[in-house]
């Protein structure tokens, strides 16, 4: 009776099989902060004493808004997806009212010409960084209702695309072409992802294109960011100088770097040398090897964003899966940016890189976004293992269903098998493995 019972101890119930969050993902969030840590570290100390701080002044505030971001994944990651779903219209309607609560006299902040930021008392927030993780879980709510469907309709594909182009032109009011062009691009490869055809966006797309490149031209800067991109040396002291500064930095970095610390282009020489173009200090200091590691974490990030998002739909788990794609797409194409500003790949823009450059509404977005992936790789895993449990139970009980049985009145037993058999039985409508008689540790 002893051993029966030490047995019988091992039943496991399907549902109260618990998940385990992605590790790799966990190994690449850890590795990009700890080096974001550092670098602005580094980075900040000269404009943080020009400006008449302490030298450490940016890089506290960056580990209080690193610090709190944590705390927000953490919540998150303890978040049933299925609650964030069901909330998905009310984000989307936040979405919006952050957008146009900017424009409020008192709420609202300028900086540097741009109306982008809420005052909440100690800090300022960027409203467009929890506009696009909002966006993406509506999107996601959207794809699942509509994805029989998205392919065929032009009315169910063009719905989100008006819901961004509202999301949009409030951007171009603050204004804000970088995140526009951003938010564009997540709808357009999310809607994708889910089903739409591409023929089927080639015309909204083409309109796109036109309707910012237009917007482009009514904007004297951003005509000259143009012309600047094309040759910054051309006039190295005004419009080209951020990107010929940046580029003069990555040249310096060679293989190697010149050292931790070391770098000459921070002293006063780059602006922003700790938010938009921290891309080339960390270049500079850390040369070819240090780019290449962090070009690898990203390329890894999207790798496994992507491959979670592509099981979770495989598994079921359609929400899940989108939202997947949404995150992996938006860090990506942020940092593909964020980098390729920097290398004078592509025109200005005022995109931070994620978990790596300073800035308090990045980092805890991205934090935040980091946090829910990890939530859906948890429920991923969780939904792989019970099915993987009720594989093996339903597996082993047809097995044993087809043991000879003897008539009832030869009086012979039929000895129990040597090895661990598992018959499942259901309890209150659980179902539940426990092991049978003769089964062996």
């Amino acid at each position: 009776m002893g051993q029966f019972t030490d047995r019988a101890t091992q039943a496991l119930r399907f549902d109260e099989l618990e998940g385990r969050f992605d590790a790799w993902l966990l190994c690449i969030a850890l590795a990009l902060a700890g080096l974001g840590v550092v670098m602005v570290a580094s980075a900040s100390m000269p404009y943080a004493m020009s400006n008449g701080s302490g030298p450490f002044y940016y890089l506290i505030r960056h580990l209080v808004f690193l610090a709190g971001g944590l705390l927000i994944a953490g919540f998150l990651m303890r978040l049933e997806m299925k609650k964030v779903e069901q909330h998905s219209l009310l984000l989307l309607l936040l979405c919006f009212v952050l957008l146009a609560s900017v424009f409020v006299p008192g709420i609202g902040r300028t900086v540097n010409g741009a109306r982008r930021w809420l005052n909440i008392g100690f800090a300022n927030f960027q409203v467009v960084e929890a506009v696009k993780l909002m966006l993406i879980i509506w999107l996601a709510s959207y794809l699942v209702r509509y994805r029989d469907t998205i392919g065929n309709s032009v009315i169910t594909l063009l719905k989100p695309l008006l819901v961004a182009a509202g999301l949009v032109g409030f951007l171009l009011l603050q204004p804000d072409f970088g995140s526009s062009s951003l938010l564009i691009a997540i709808t357009a490869g999310m809607i994708w992802l889910g089903g739409a055809r591409i023929r089927t966006l080639a015309l909204p797309g083409a309109v796109v294109v036109a309707l910012m490149g237009f917007i482009v031209m009514l904007e004297p800067y951003r005509v000259r960011r143009l012309t600047s991109f094309s040759n910054p040396w051309a006039d190295a002291l005004d419009s080209g100088y951020q990107l010929v500064q940046a580029l003069i930095a990555i040249g310096r970095g060679d293989l190697t770097g010149v050292g931790l610390g070391g770098s000459i282009l921070k002293l006063d020489y780059l602006p922003e040398a700790h938010t938009d173009f921290i891309f080339a200090v960390t270049a500079e200091e850390l040369g070819f090897v240090g780019v290449c590691v962090i070009i690898g974490l990203y390329a890894l990030f999207t790798w496994r964003a992507l491959r979670i998002g592509q099981r979770c739909v495989e598994m079921r788990l359609p929400f899940q899966g989108y939202v997947a794609f949404g995150i992996g797409l938006w860090i990506s194409l942020q940092a593909l940016v964020s980098m390729g500003v920097n290398m004078g790949i592509l025109p200005t823009k005022g995109l931070t890189l994620p978990l790596i450059s300073s800035g308090g509404s990045s980092v805890l977005m991205t934090c935040a976004a980091f946090g829910m992936l990890l939530r859906i790789s948890c429920e991923l895993d969780r939904a792989e293992r019970r099915q993987a449990a009720r594989t093996r139970g339903d597996a082993l009980q047809s097995g044993s269903d087809d043991e000879p049985q003897l008539p009832a009145h030869s009086g012979a037993s039929v000895a129990p098998r040597p090895s661990a058999v598992l018959a499942v039985s259901r309890t209150g409508g659980r179902a539940r493995i426990e092991p049978r008689f003769g089964a062996q540790r």
